[in-house]
């Protein structure tokens, strides 16, 4: 495999996470837009995407209304949800794996952040490997759960693998542009081949609003990166 070329800490949330002492851990010291232009960037780039939703299966109606990544369109967002907020929408791009076993590859991501009303949002991600030659080759993993945050800002999250592995998450924002989550359990199943310690991970909206997140495990003592990767809203 050809070496990747490497993005400067600046470049993403997850590049700049994987060192501890990297402005990502700190994401409320790191420069970035004033809200004024983040406000203007959003309103721009919602000119491509603000049309776009996840699309309902078409099995008939229930009475239950259908999930949505667009805050635009369906019901309201739970007020409970307002600080999670940002993260709602249809994403995609690519990001880098360092897997036991596996070595490191490039993968594709899509990563719906979605929400029918109630006090939740529904999490999915689906990932394909990539090769050196920049062509998708395979899927890889997929992984659902569910977002919560209480009160007190203390976010919950229920994960489960397509590998074999069922996860809760405990964190908090970092600030209003960033969310910071640890594994408080892990458990796995009987068939689940992967070996996947205590981790944590870090979702940020980089300055151009695409979002950014990182996976670190423990390994050998040690936090080390696992996956990361940078999105662009595709809708939403």
């Amino acid at each position: 495999m050809t070496e990747q070329p490497k993005n400067t800490p600046s470049d993403t949330p997850g590049d700049a996470a994987a060192a501890a002492d990297s402005p990502a851990q700190h994401p409320e010291q790191t420069p970035g837009l004033s809200g004024s232009d983040a406000v203007n960037l959003a309103a721009e780039q919602a000119k491509n995407t603000a049309h776009r939703n996840i699309p309902p299966l078409d099995l008939g109606e229930i009475p239950l209304p259908d999930d949505t990544a667009n805050l635009r369109h369906g019901p309201n967002i739970h007020d409970g949800l307002l600080a999670l907020l940002p993260l709602v929408g249809v994403w995609r791009g690519e990001g880098q794996a360092d897997m036991p076993g596996e070595g490191q590859y490039t993968f594709g991501q899509q990563l719906i952040f979605a929400h029918d009303g109630e006090n939740y949002l529904t999490y999915e991600s689906r990932v394909w490997k990539i090769d050196t030659e920049g062509n998708p080759v395979g899927p890889d993993h997929r992984e659902s759960g569910f977002w919560r945050i209480s009160l007190q800002d203390e976010i919950e999250v229920v994960c489960t693998h397509s590998t074999g592995v069922a996860e809760i998450f405990y964190g908090e924002p970092v600030n209003e542009r960033a969310w910071q989550i640890e594994t408080a359990s892990t458990m796995v199943t009987s068939s689940c081949s992967a070996t996947l310690g205590p981790g944590k991970r870090l979702y940020g909206l980089m300055p151009n609003n695409d979002l950014g997140w990182v996976d670190e495990r423990l390994v050998d003592g040690e936090m080390r990166p696992r996956m990361s990767a940078q999105l662009t809203r595709i809708a939403g």
